[in-house]
């Protein structure tokens, strides 16, 4: 690792921990949201990274959905954090086991408004009732359908069954995002080189009702966004 990178890990993982500690004092799910988007700024913002946001007059101003991004990066739940900041939608992240237990990512993921995912569990009815007692408050989720980083050439990969499945059981419409760079590679280059100014494109489309089962989930996102 050059002296850049091990400087940018080190701030990178104080800021993520110091976040984390100040997210454990606070009561709602509107503060934790207040400063999810401040952390998510100031992170993006030491690595010199822009989010741009397409077609932002299609989020809508109030009510719960279900939004659903592409995944590349560990970046991209900040990149979505800052693309919606300043809109009245707030909800929980689904979140993986890994990442509670995680030393980079645990304190502050563990406080910011997270529902917990574990794969490996034979019973998967507390996860499901805690997601449908979230709904009925009026929140949101967001989840990568995808499931995992994408790490292939291809655009998008295979979308999991869960996120629709989610959206039928809660009635949720669901909010469609696109990263459409390689977020991965703007990562990249930004550890080695954060003097550079980067930007990130995010794009929201229209609303995909999940009432409307045409189409499954991926065929009905690749449409949406002009996916080949």
């Amino acid at each position: 690792m050059t002296f850049n990178q091990i400087k940018m890990a080190l701030y990178s993982t104080f800021l993520t921990n110091w976040y984390g500690l100040k997210l454990r004092k606070l009561k709602t799910l509107k503060e934790q949201k207040t400063l999810r988007a401040q952390y998510c700024a100031s992170l993006l913002e030491t690595l010199n990274i822009e989010v741009k946001v397409i077609n932002e007059q299609k989020i809508p101003e109030n009510g719960n959905y279900l939004l659903a991004s592409n995944h590349r990066t560990i970046i991209d739940p900040l990149i979505v954090e800052v693309a919606t900041r300043s809109h009245n939608i707030q909800g929980y992240w689904i979140s993986k086991k890994e990442l509670y237990d995680s030393f980079f990512f645990g304190l502050f993921v563990r406080n910011a408004g997270t529902l917990l995912i574990d794969r490996e569990a034979s019973q998967m009815g507390a996860f499901f009732k805690e997601i449908k007692q979230k709904v009925k408050e009026g929140d949101s989720i967001y989840i990568f359908p995808e499931g995992t980083r994408n790490k292939s050439d291809e655009p998008l990969g295979e979308f999991k069954s869960g996120a629709q499945l989610m959206a039928i059981k809660n009635r949720l419409d669901i909010l469609p995002l696109y990263i459409r760079n390689r977020a991965d590679k703007i990562l990249e280059d930004a550890i080695a080189d954060s003097s550079v100014r980067r930007v990130v494109e995010i794009e929201f489309g229209d609303l995909i009702s999940y009432k409307d089962r045409e189409l499954p989930l991926q065929e009905a996102y690749k449409k949406t966004f002009n996916i080949t």
